[in-house]
């Protein structure tokens, strides 16, 4: 499996020698500043310099890879006033939401052992 290829159901991921599904959009998600991105764009459509900005000066060939691998994977689209999430996207954002505020009180219980 090479980490730089495009997840695809069906196909070698980490953690999954089938490509099954949750594991495939696991992996996409578990790269640098994927999540993040799908997170920002939940505001709206952002430009491609407002999400290099939002995610802490990216490098861009790493953010243009994000990109790319968010639009294959049909979660993002680029429109006349930027790139913005598709319904699938937001389907994913409305199921992501919540974890994030169980992060929040999980990380404030959180103690290091």
């Amino acid at each position: 499996m090479d980490s730089t290829s495009q997840p695809t159901p069906g196909k070698p991921v980490r953690g999954s020698k089938t490509g099954q599904p949750i594991m495939v959009i696991f992996d996409l998600l578990g790269r640098s500043w994927a999540m993040g991105i799908i997170w920002h764009l939940n505001n709206g459509p952002s430009t491609f310099r407002r999400l290099q900005e939002y995610c802490e000066n990216i490098s861009p060939t790493t953010l243009n890879t994000r990109i790319k691998e968010l639009t294959k994977a049909k979660l993002i689209i680029r429109t006349v006033d930027g790139y913005t999430l598709t319904d699938h996207g937001l389907q994913l954002f409305k199921l992501i939401h919540p974890l994030g505020k169980w992060a929040r009180n999980w990380a404030k219980n959180y103690q290091d052992i």
